[in-house]
């Protein structure tokens, strides 16, 4: 939630849209904000509703997913996993080109580039998180088609739709996937429009 203080430090974090214009925003929010503020702050930023499973990755110079911040806190399946709500901001980024991928809506794939450009105090009566600058129109949140799952791939950080194996193309066991015996199966599988 928003809310004014002072004498507080500051990350100014530059977000950019992955998109073919050139669209981004600069983020100011304090340093002891959970991960959680920073997500509701980048939709806020591109006018987009909350509502959609998303993730936080620490990053690299070349864009690769590290560390994953889910939105979801994913204790029961993954002991090792971090949730938005409990991370704070200051305990995995603390300077500038400290860099962060953001994943919203895991069906349609948008993806947004973080880098950590600044850290300052604050200015007194200003409420944080806000948007310090935004450059270009972001697109509408549902303008982009929804990603097949077993025909993307992230690679470098970035969603590479149509990635698929060739045809014939071998496995990791050498086996030939472009083979279909139906009689392996004996006759016993069905279709699920009889």
């Amino acid at each position: 939630m928003a809310k004014k203080n002072s004498g507080v430090n500051l990350f100014k974090f530059r977000v950019i849209m992955d998109t073919e214009q050139d669209v981004f925003r600069d983020i100011e929010i304090e340093t002891e904000s959970n991960f959680d503020s920073l997500h509701k702050a980048v939709l806020d930023a591109f006018d987009f509703e909350q509502g959609e499973m998303a993730s936080f990755y620490l990053s690299d110079e070349e864009w690769s997913k590290g560390l994953e911040i889910s939105l979801m806190d994913m204790g029961g399946v993954d002991e090792d996993s971090l949730s938005m709500s409990t991370t704070i901001l200051s305990d995995m980024v603390m300077k500038p080109g400290d860099k962060i991928l953001y994943v919203y809506d895991f069906m349609r794939m948008w993806i947004f580039y973080i880098e950590l450009v600044e850290v300052k105090k604050d200015k007194p009566s200003t409420i944080y998180p806000r948007v310090a600058l935004a450059f270009g129109d972001a697109p509408s949140q549902d303008s982009k088609e929804f990603q097949d799952m077993f025909e993307s791939d992230i690679v470098g950080g970035a969603a590479v739709a149509g990635t698929e194996l060739d045809e014939d193309e071998e496995d990791e066991f050498g086996e030939d996937d472009s083979i279909f015996d139906e009689d392996e199966f004996d006759g016993s599988y069905t279709y699920d429009n009889e």
